[in-house]
């Protein structure tokens, strides 16, 4: 009887632990979703693959690269023997294209002197004025070179449109005189009073 008693007992203790570990499952999945949904995942009623994205992941975001940091370039044309020669300077901020021709009148500095560059503009009152609209850079002349020969105001002319046309707001020359369009020579010797561009005086550019 006792031993009777004793399986049934031990019968209800092992039907009360199998329905606790059938109870766990649920609650632990409830537990889950519950979890999902607070962090913003809805949960999905048919599972599905996901695909992982492909490495490898760059860290961080890739610093800018700099050759001088804190300057820019600044473009000037100069002459070497009967050649306009491309100078690069450095300079805090941009200048702008009034600033540009100033420093190109004011010639070459020690260093570039040194490297036999000369300058036809320097002490020739050449512009008064630039004025720069949708891409086209306008130079008011005041005094032509004359007297100082033809190939001298070719080299003149190819310095400014040179360094004029460096700069990304500039792509054509034009000069006036009086409030005229100037015939100024190209390269070539032909004269133009259109618009001018690097391209006109490229033969005359030297490779330094």
């Amino acid at each position: 009887m006792l031993n009777a008693d004793a399986r049934r007992a031990g019968q209800r203790t092992d039907q009360v632990g199998r329905w606790r570990r059938r109870l766990r499952w649920p609650t632990l999945v409830v537990a889950g979703v519950l979890a999902l949904a607070g962090c913003g995942v809805s949960a999905e009623r048919v599972p599905r693959e996901v695909t992982p994205p492909q490495g490898p992941f760059p860290v961080g975001s890739p610093a800018p690269v700099t050759t001088e940091s804190g300057t820019v370039l600044q473009r000037l044309c100069y002459v070497r023997d009967d050649t306009l020669v491309v100078v690069n300077r450095r300079g805090r901020i941009p200048p702008t294209a009034r600033e540009q021709i100033k420093l190109l009148l004011d010639g070459p500095v020690k260093t570039e002197r040194d490297d036999g560059l000369t300058s036809t503009l320097t002490g020739v009152n050449v512009v008064t004025d630039v004025r720069v609209t949708g891409g086209e850079a306008t130079v008011a002349v005041g005094e032509r070179l004359d007297g100082t020969g033809r190939n001298d105001e070719v080299l003149a002319v190819g310095q400014i449109v040179c360094t004029l046309t460096s700069r990304d707001d500039v792509d054509r020359v034009t000069f006036v005189q009086g409030g005229q369009r100037l015939g100024v020579p190209r390269a070539d010797g032909s004269l133009s009073t259109g618009p001018l561009t690097a391209d006109d005086y490229t033969a005359m550019i030297s490779p330094r």
